[in-house]
């Protein structure tokens, strides 16, 4: 669906290449991504590596990925326990709601062993700990059994793990507090290492004999995906951001950006790449820091422009700040920024932009050769089309195609985990549970259905996006866009067109009928914060780090004690 069809299927994620490649830096060389986009039968149950299942199994998670990646860890738990992995969960959904990982339902008792609820580093802390007291032919999760027991997890800050009776359903869990970031991104693991642990794409439940050869990497990712920087200076309320870097701004150098484009080109022929960043021109000094480094970069001899092009998100505001710098942006291989618009007339947020800023942003990026991408929010106060002012959304679409925007991207204003904005939209009674008859379902979440909403007939909303796409795409802009180009990117406005066209007949088909149903307004509202049912707590009682309001507090605390651990003879305390 629109904004995200094609990358969805042709850029492997950031989020659990990362992991891979942190996994094979420290030595589990025997590590195999798989991309659920790619081996939709996968079956955790089913997986074997070198003909034995793994000692872990590990599933990362956006919101609209949960209800997958609870059939993931239920199939996991299926494995006869003597034999069972360890589970961990991670990923965006795991780092603000961990408990939903975890099984309330004594009659049905799944879950993972423990939730990360931070970066990398906070999982490797966790495997460090759990293989300096592993025991001779133990299995991997019988430690972590172990170490949980004795206390030996509670310094490692960014886990939640479940307290139970065996096998059974949690009956508290255990928050060890917010992670500690990390500070230079530049010592990150690799990400050309992640690449080569990718699971061939297939129809299997199992997984194959080799990962996928170094070859065929361009042609089912041919978008590579980096960290470059995380953070932004601003503070949205419906943006999780912010509040996940802990109001700071991470960078990597343009040296190690450089040396990674390098060496997945010569390694896997990657040409094309995303910088995952959350604001690339957060930071004028660093920014020019790495654009200056990449545009001095040479491959073979040639500059690294000649050879790659890459894209990544910026705002309207910053993009004026570096407007006497564009070319050298360009020269560092920059061909397309996503810049979040939401809306021009700063109704919804401010983030510095207005119609007239706005329109000068993207025609100094369209005179540099650079493809502006706008991603606007639609929300109930802002109609359809208004009369003489820039306030509806296809005015607003109309300006952004005038001002030279090669893409679209609307998407309706929902409640995202981790953002200010979250809980109000339950305790306001603002978010949906079902419409007529049919529940909102966790992949709906995308921002592509109408799903909050305080408008008193919310299928306009849901149609007003419609709108909005077919006015921006449709075969009339393709034509014009070939036959008469207004700018140096008509190749690109060309593309895009045929791009949009098709994300948005499959949007269509997929939210028209939701349209629809908004139309007989059944609608039932949520009225509480979707909090832990499972008790929480901090490791010393007190109430947990990623509790919501409306969370049972644990009525017992742990308490350490000093027991014996470790092979015999080799025993340390705790």
């Amino acid at each position: 669906m629109l904004p995200f069809v094609y990358a969805a299927m042709r850029m492997a994620p950031a989020g659990v290449r990362a992991i891979g490649s942190a996994m094979f830096d420290v030595g589990f060389q025997k590590t195999r991504i798989v991309l659920q986009q790619w081996n939709r039968k996968f079956r955790p149950s089913q997986m074997r590596l070198d003909g034995r299942i793994p000692d872990i199994f590990m599933v990362s998670s956006m919101q609209i990925h949960s209800a997958q990646c609870e059939a993931l860890i239920r199939d996991a738990c299926r494995i006869d326990p003597a034999y069972r992995p360890l589970i961990i969960a991670g990923g965006p959904k795991t780092i603000y709601e961990p408990w939903d990982v975890f099984s309330a339902d004594p009659l049905d008792p799944w879950g993972a062993d423990v939730a990360v609820t931070g970066e990398e580093h906070v999982l490797l802390s966790l495997l460090e700990v759990l293989l300096s007291i592993r025991a001779h032919r133990e299995s991997l999760r019988m430690t972590f059994i172990r170490a949980r027991n004795s206390g030996l997890l509670d310094d490692i800050p960014g886990l939640v793990y479940a307290q139970a009776d065996g096998d059974g359903a949690a009956e508290e869990l255990v928050d060890t507090g917010i992670q500690r970031l990390l500070g230079d991104l530049d010592e990150l693991p690799h990400p050309v290492l992640g690449y080569q642990l990718f699971e061939p794409p297939s129809n299997k439940t199992t997984l194959g004999y080799q990962a996928l050869p170094a070859d065929k990497i361009p042609k089912y990712s041919r978008i590579g995906s980096l960290v470059l920087t995380l953070g932004c200076k601003f503070a949205c309320p419906y943006c999780p951001i912010p509040a996940y870097n802990q109001r700071q701004y991470r960078v990597k150098s343009g040296e190690r950006i450089a040396d990674e484009m390098h060496r997945l080109y010569r390694e896997y022929g990657l040409h094309y790449f995303f910088g995952t960043d959350d604001n690339f021109f957060n930071d004028k000094v660093r920014t020019l820091d790495i654009v200056e480094t990449l545009a001095r970069s040479e491959l073979d001899g040639i500059r690294l422009r000649r050879k790659i092009r890459w894209g990544t998100e910026v705002t309207v505001h910053d993009t004026l700040q570096m407007k006497d710098h564009l070319r050298e942006v360009r020269n560092a291989g920059i061909r397309a920024l996503w810049l979040g618009v939401e809306d021009m007339t700063a109704t919804l947020i401010k983030k510095g932009q207005s119609v007239d800023s706005t329109s000068e942003a993207f025609r100094l990026l369209q005179a540099r050769g650079i493809a502006p991408m706008p991603m606007m929010m639609h929300h109930d106060k802002q109609p359809l089309y208004t009369p003489g002012r820039p306030y509806g959304l296809l005015n607003q679409a109309r300006l952004l195609r005038k001002a030279g925007a090669v893409s679209l991207q609307v998407l309706m204003i929902t409640p995202a985990t981790g953002a200010k904005f979250y809980e109000d939209a339950f305790t306001s009674g603002m978010a949906y549970e079902s419409v007529a008859g049919r529940r909102v379902e966790p992949h709906m979440l995308d921002a592509n259905y109408v799903v909050a909403s305080e408008h008193p007939k919310p299928w306009r909303k849901q149609f007003n996006i419609m709108a909005a796409y077919l006015y921006f795409y449709n075969p009339l802009r393709f034509l014009f866009a070939v036959v008469r180009p207004k700018s140096r990117l008509y190749l690109a406005d060309a593309g895009m067109q045929l791009l949009g066209m098709w994300g948005l007949g499959r949007t269509i088909q997929r939210t028209f009928g939701w349209a629809l149903r908004l139309m007989r307004r059944n609608i039932k509202h949520v009225t509480r914060v979707p909090a832990s049912r499972i008790p929480m707590r901090s490791v010393d009682g007190a109430a947990a780090s990623h509790a919501l309001p409306g969370t049972p507090r644990a009525a017992s605390t742990q308490l350490n004690v000093k027991v014996p651990i470790g092979s015999p003879g080799t025993h340390s305390w705790e």
